[in-house]
């Protein structure tokens, strides 16, 4: 698991303490970024995707602390629509080749301000709404591009506890971690 966010920049926790919305990427952000396919008798192919459990506490502990979250992702899985769904996503927008337009979708939808919103990534296609959020994150693991154009890149790597560490970064900035601990629920 991600090791605690220790201590938080002010300049960092000044952008954390704004989010209301915490987007992300999903293969190399949510998932460590393999896609497993496994060949059936009729030729069809199943996807198998991993989830960090880590991650979706983080997650479901975010909701219970009134953030908003969501994913962006060039790709269509049943298995991501299922994981969003158990973590009570509010905003899912799979088969994205560009994610500008959910992006803006997301923000009319959301009613918020560019600075109220985080975005996880790891590779190029992320950079665009990196460039436009308040607080982007850089999956400890992701690409050099996007590490230099994160405000915070994660210890944890992509499906090893990188949303958990922001929903943390997060919940630590606005003072209310510890006040989730309590309430956290499996």
């Amino acid at each position: 698991m991600a090791r605690a966010v220790e201590r938080i920049p002010a300049k960092l926790a000044k952008r954390a303490k704004q989010i209301q919305v915490l987007l992300m990427d999903v293969d190399g952000t949510l998932t460590n970024g393999e896609v497993t396919l496994l060949s059936q008798a009729d030729g069809t192919a199943l996807e198998i995707k991993t989830f960090d459990a880590h991650d979706g506490q983080g997650l479901t502990i975010a909701r219970t602390a009134g953030l908003r979250t969501g994913c962006i992702t060039g790709r269509e899985s049943p298995a991501l629509l299922r994981r969003a769904r158990e973590m009570h996503m509010e905003f899912i927008y799979q088969k994205q080749p560009t994610k500008i337009p959910a992006y803006e979708e997301i923000l009319k939808n959301a009613g918020v301000p560019e600075s109220a919103v985080a975005y996880v990534g790891d590779d190029l296609p992320d950079l665009p709404v990196m460039q436009r959020v308040g607080l982007a994150v850089a999956v400890g693991d992701a690409v050099a591009e996007v590490k230099r154009a994160a405000h915070y890149v994660t210890r944890a790597h992509a499906g090893k506890g990188a949303i958990r560490e922001v929903v943390e970064l997060i919940l630590k900035s606005k003072r209310i971690w510890e006040e989730m601990i309590d309430k956290a629920r499996a």
